[in-house]
């Protein structure tokens, strides 16, 4: 079994986003950290209360699709920085399986680049295995 990674720092995320060449162009960055929950996914996505509760999650992803997803995004109109850390193994509730940065000209733009490559992370790229 993998070992769980160790999360990167988003404040050395952001300097090094910032001191880019392109940070002049960048008006915005979000940040997104997705974390294990205790409330199972069926529950918050669809309603569906089974009266479980989740212990943990088992996470692995598709680097080559992961790669493609930000490439994908870094195409985006007014996007100029997407940087994404995926963690993998047996996680506890309250880690961390994902952060993902975006950087870009306006508000719009940023709001959007993230929804997006999020989304295609969770739905094309990664498995997670909830452990109740």
């Amino acid at each position: 079994m993998i070992n769980k990674k160790i999360a990167p720092s988003m404040d050395e995320w952001l300097k090094e986003a910032k001191s880019d060449s392109a940070a002049l162009q960048e008006g915005m960055f979000l940040v997104h950290n997705g974390v294990v929950r205790q409330t199972p996914k069926a529950k918050v996505r669809q309603g569906i209360d089974d009266g479980s509760s989740v212990k943990g999650m088992e996470f692995t992803y598709n680097a080559a699709k992961v790669d493609a997803a930000i490439a994908e995004t870094s195409k985006m109109g007014g996007i100029f920085h997407v940087r994404v850390w995926l963690n993998e193994g047996m996680l506890e509730l309250g880690d961390d399986i994902m952060y993902v940065l975006i950087g870009g000209d306006i508000r719009p733009h940023v709001v959007d680049a993230l929804q997006f490559l999020v989304g295609k992370i969770k739905s094309e790229c990664v498995t997670e295995i909830e452990q109740k």
